[in-house]
């Protein structure tokens, strides 16, 4: 096994090649384009986790569910005042070209949900998604690493999981940091 040490950060001689991207997702109700992105978050996954990004969306359809909107705590009328999703997504594509390297892997909790959103907004609004056609999925990492299809990441968070996207994004995160650290995970962390 190599030792964790090892592979954090890019190997000597070689450029920075690809960077995790942690994000999570609020939305209003459960399918992108039918329903609206509301809040969206990111956090670049290194030892600091201190590059973030945050948006917040205004619907883009006059559909919603009101309970699924209530878990990010805000109400209808809020959420309408929020940013141009256009606007949020050109900002996210340029904070993805500062902070994700040439190739930006997009990980998450649930990146069946995730990103299918991140994905209609990048291809509705930028005619294109930075990270790619894939996703990676943490509970789906993990549960490969443990050798255990029962296993639950969750216990691994420091930050506490409250739906504001950057706080889910950043437990998620920690998370990720744990399993390199205690497994041994083969992943750049720089």
């Amino acid at each position: 096994m190599v030792p964790p040490a090892l592979c954090v950060g890019p190997r000597p001689g070689h450029t920075q090649v690809m960077s995790y991207v942690m994000v999570d997702v609020e939305a209003d109700g459960p399918a992108p384009g039918l329903y609206s992105m509301v809040s969206l978050g990111a956090v670049r996954v290194t030892p600091a986790l201190d590059q973030t990004f945050y948006g917040q969306l205004r619907p883009i359809s006059e559909r919603w569910v009101p309970e699924a909107l209530a878990i990010s705590g805000i109400s209808r009328a809020t959420h309408e005042a929020f940013d141009d999703p256009r606007a949020v997504m050109i900002r996210f594509a340029d904070w993805l070209a500062a902070h994700g390297g040439r190739r930006p892997i997009f990980i998450s909790d649930n990146n069946g949900f995730d990103w299918s959103f991140v994905n209609y907004y990048f291809h509705c609004f930028l005619g294109k998604n930075p990270f790619g056609h894939s996703s990676q999925n943490l509970g789906s990492l993990y549960k490969g690493v443990v050798k255990d299809t029962f296993a639950n990441f969750k216990h691994l968070r420091v930050t506490k999981h409250t739906h504001h996207p950057v706080d889910d994004a950043r437990g998620n995160a920690e998370a990720l940091l744990r399993i390199h650290d205690e497994h041994g995970l083969k992943i750049t962390i720089d």
